[in-house]
C-alpha cells in the first residue's frame, strides 16, 4: 500500500486496515508454524503496511491537536 493511498484514507478505513491486517499477520504467523505458509515475505509486507498506516494516523492527531491548539 503506497503512502499516497493511505493518505486518501479516512480515519475509519485507516483503522479498519490496520485492524484487518493484524488479523492476517495473526493467521499467517499460524500458518508459518504449521508449516503451511508459502510466502514467509507477505508477513513483512503487512508489518510495513500497519508502520505506514499508524504514521498517517499520528500525523493526523498531530495536526488535528495543532488546529486546535490555534
Amino acid at each position: 500500500m503506497k503512502a499516497k493511498e493511505i493518505r486518501q484514507k479516512t480515519d475509519e478505513e485507516i483503522a479498519k486496515q490496520i485492524d484487518d491486517n493484524r488479523k492476517e499477520i495473526f493467521q499467517l504467523r499460524l500458518q508459518a508454524q504449521t508449516s503451511e505458509l508459502k510466502n514467509t515475505a507477505r508477513i513483512g509486507l503487512l508489518r510495513k503496511d500497519i508502520a505506514r498506516l499508524e504514521t498517517e494516523k499520528t500525523a493526523r492527531k498531530a495536526a488535528k491537536a495543532a488546529a486546535e491548539a490555534k
